[in-house]
C-alpha cells in the first residue's frame, strides 16, 4: 500500500475513534453520573420498642416482731420455698406459755362460778318455792277447817285470827321466794359471775395474743429472699428480719423513653431475655403502662406479664425486653437514612425518567433500620443516598444499594 494511502487510513481510524469517544461522553452527559440508590421493596417489618429493666417480685414481705424477745428458732434460710403458716421466727416463749395457762385456769373458775349460780342457786330457789307453796296450802286449809268449827261454835274468834295469821304468813313466804327464785336466774349474782368470766376470757386471749406474736409465721407462699436474724438475737419491734417474695404472677418492669409512649398500647406481645441468660428468649405481654412520665429521667414505666416464667429467672434480674408495637407482612420499606426531614415534613430524591425528583412522603412503622413507606413510591423504584450528595433536577444513573439485613 502506498504510504500516502496508509496515512489516510490513520487519520480515518483516529477520526472515528475520537468520534465515539465523543459519543459516548456526550451519552454519559446525558445520562448523568451513577449515584447510589436503594430499591423500594416489599419485605416483612416489625416494629419494636427495645428497653432493659428488672424482674418484679409480685410482693416484698417484710417480716419483723411486734414484741422484744430472744431468737430461739429460725428454721428458713434464704432461696427455701415457705408456706402461708409457716414458722420463721420463734422467739422465747415459756414466760408467755405460762400466762396462758394461768389465765385458762381462771377462765375454768369464773366458768364454774357462773354454772354454781345458774344451777345451785336455782335449784335452791326452787325447793324453797315449793315449800312456802306446801305451806300456804296448808295454811288454807286449816283456815277453812277453822272457820267451819268457829261457825258452828267450836273454836273461839282468837285461835281463828291466828289461824288467818298463819295464812297471809305462808302467802307472804312464797311471795318472797318467787321473788328469790327470779333472782338467782336473772339477778346480781348471776350479773356479776358473767362478768367474771367474760373478763377472764379476755385475759386469756390477750395471754393467747401474746403467745402468738412470739411465734412469727409467714403471711403467704413464696422465697425467703433476705435473712438477718439469727438464733439468740435480741429483737426489737419493727426491725426487719426476713423478706419473703410472695409467689404470684411473675412480672418485668422496663423504663423506655417517653417519645416510645404513643407507640405502647396493653396487650402487646413482647420476648424478653435475662442478661445472665441472654439465649434464653422467653415471651411477655405489655400489662401496665404508667400514667405519668419520670421526670428526672424522662421514661415512662411498662409492666409485662410472663405468663410462663422460665426457671432460672429470679427477682431483680436485668433483663432485656422487645414489645413489638407494629408488623406489616408486606410493607414497602426503605433504609431510614433515605427518608429527609423525617420529624417535620419527609421526602426522598426518588429517580425518574434518568432525573431525581423530590418527592414528598408518609412513613409508618420503622424497625431494624427500616422505615415502612405508605406514600409516594411505588415498588422498585430507586431513592439516592443522602451520601450522594444529590440535588433535584439533576440526571444521573441508579446504582443499587443493598438495603438493611
Amino acid at each position: 500500500m502506498p504510504f500516502p494511502t496508509l496515512r489516510r487510513w490513520r487519520w480515518r481510524i483516529l477520526g472515528g475513534a475520537a468520534v465515539v469517544l465523543l459519543a459516548a461522553l456526550a451519552l454519559r452527559a446525558f445520562l448523568g453520573p451513577k449515584v447510589p440508590a436503594w430499591v423500594v421493596e416489599r419485605r416483612d417489618l416489625v416494629q419494636r420498642v427495645v428497653a432493659s429493666g428488672r424482674v418484679l417480685a409480685p410482693a416484698r414481705i417484710q417480716v419483723g416482731s411486734v414484741v422484744v424477745g430472744r431468737v430461739t428458732r429460725v428454721p428458713f434460710d434464704k432461696g427455701n420455698p415457705v408456706k402461708p403458716g409457716d414458722l420463721l421466727v420463734q422467739l422465747d416463749d415459756a414466760e408467755a406459755q405460762a400466762a396462758l395457762a394461768q389465765a385458762r385456769s381462771a377462765v375454768a373458775q369464773a366458768a364454774a362460778r357462773l354454772e354454781q349460780v345458774d344451777v345451785v342457786s336455782v335449784q335452791v330457789t326452787a325447793e324453797a318455792v315449793r315449800q312456802a307453796e306446801y305451806r300456804l296450802a296448808q295454811a288454807e286449809v286449816k283456815l277453812a277447817r277453822n272457820r267451819t268449827l268457829a261457825e258452828a261454835g267450836s273454836v273461839s274468834r282468837s285461835d281463828l285470827d291466828d289461824t288467818q295469821q298463819a295464812r297471809d304468813l305462808a302467802a307472804s313466804q312464797l311471795a318472797s321466794a318467787r321473788i328469790q327464785a327470779s333472782a338467782a336466774a336473772t339477778g346480781a349474782d348471776r350479773h356479776l359471775a358473767r362478768a367474771a368470766l367474760e373478763q377472764a376470757r379476755g385475759a386469756e386471749q390477750a395471754a393467747a395474743a401474746r403467745l402468738d406474736n412470739l411465734s412469727i409465721r409467714s403471711p403467704s407462699a413464696g422465697v425467703v429472699t433476705e435473712r438477718d436474724v439469727e438464733p439468740g438475737d435480741v429483737v426489737q419491734p419493727g426491725k426487719e428480719l426476713l423478706v419473703v417474695a410472695r409467689d404470684g404472677a411473675t412480672q418485668l418492669s422496663v423504663q423506655p423513653d417517653e417519645k416510645n409512649l404513643a407507640l405502647l398500647r396493653l396487650g402487646q406481645p413482647a420476648t424478653a431475655s435475662a442478661d445472665a441468660f441472654p439465649s434464653r428468649i422467653f415471651p411477655a405481654r405489655v400489662a401496665y403502662i404508667a400514667p405519668a412520665v419520670d421526670l428526672a429521667r424522662g421514661t415512662v414505666e411498662v409492666k409485662l406479664d410472663v405468663d410462663a416464667p422460665p426457671p432460672f429467672l429470679r427477682p431483680d434480674m436485668t433483663v432485656s425486653v422487645n414489645v413489638e408495637t407494629g408488623r406489616d407482612p408486606q410493607a414497602l420499606v426503605l433504609p431510614a437514612g433515605a427518608v429527609r426531614d423525617p420529624t417535620t415534613d419527609p421526602w426522598v430524591l426518588v429517580v425518574r425518567g434518568g432525573g431525581t425528583v423530590r418527592q414528598a412522603v408518609k412513613a409508618g412503622l420503622r424497625g431494624d433500620g427500616l422505615v415502612q413507606v405508605l406514600s409516594g413510591l411505588e415498588a422498585g423504584e430507586a431513592v439516592v443516598s443522602p451520601a450522594a450528595a444529590v440535588v433535584a433536577g439533576k440526571r444521573v444513573r441508579a446504582e443499587p444499594v443493598r438495603q438493611g439485613p
